[in-house]
């Protein structure tokens, strides 16, 4: 059924056929075709834009048209028509950006008895999956279901220690920056995540300046917008790496 919604439109004219937008789009619904990117079914598409900052030309942007509606199952049978391996192995082409497609990982042994040791290697890494940006992950990831997600500001990433070690182990992170991204995005794109991915609990870890406050109530509109109540714990990051605040 067609409705009114937003949808990518392609500039041909300034598309140049590099590929990048296709690359980041973890619906699979850009192709190259005949040294253009298009959109090859509307129902792939969810008029989110995580391709837009990656055309290097201008060539997209989202307008408001009659399209069918954005379909998750169309996209999952799509994904897995391209023979895309959704545990273990990159959704997208082996070609191209790892973050174009999806990853789970199992985490190094190390990392998984560090909490005995009551330490870690430096080269232990307790990340589950890929992407991390909160602009390339799909609501459809299979490593987000009932998942207890850290909702991780930038800056934290640097500025904590052992980030792998206390925050990380068992848990899934999507990181992004509340000041110089697109908050009105944000709250789309969790509240999508919300709908329908069950999280079990969010941990949402910002730095102490005022910028990065943005974090909780950029989740908190978007749980009011999904109608889902996940429990919340906020961590404030001091500039030099301590944990300021925690609950």
């Amino acid at each position: 059924m067609k409705v009114k919604r937003k949808i990518i439109q392609i500039d041909e004219e300034k598309c140049d056929g590099c590929g990048n937008c296709a690359l980041a789009c973890a619906e699979g619904s850009l192709e190259i075709i005949d040294g253009k990117a298009k959109v090859i079914s509307d129902n792939l598409c969810d008029g989110l834009g995580a391709c837009i900052g990656e055309c290097p030309q201008g060539a997209l942007k989202i307008i408001e048209r009659e399209a069918e509606e954005f379909d998750e199952a169309a996209v999952e049978k799509h994904l897995a028509g391209r023979g895309d391996k959704p545990h273990g192995a990159p959704l997208s082409k082996p070609t191209g950006c790892p973050s174009a497609g999806i990853q789970m990982f199992v985490p190094a042994p190390a990392v998984q008895a560090a909490g005995m040791r009551g330490s870690a290697q430096a080269s232990d890494s307790a990340l589950s999956h890929w992407p991390i940006q909160i602009r390339l992950v799909p609501p459809t990831a299979p490593f987000l279901k009932n998942a207890d997600l850290i909702v991780l500001a930038d800056c934290c990433a640097v500025a904590l220690p052992n980030l792998h070690r206390d925050l990380l182990k068992g848990k899934v992170v999507l990181m992004g920056c509340p000041k110089f991204d697109d908050a009105d995005d944000y709250v789309k794109r969790f509240a999508a995540i919300f709908r329908r991915a069950c999280i079990a609990r969010i941990t949402a870890v910002f730095m102490e300046v005022p910028c990065c406050g943005a974090l909780p109530m950029i989740l908190k509109k978007a749980m009011e917008a999904s109608g889902v109540k996940i429990p919340v714990e906020n961590m404030v990051i001091g500039v030099r790496g301590q944990v300021l605040e925690k609950g």
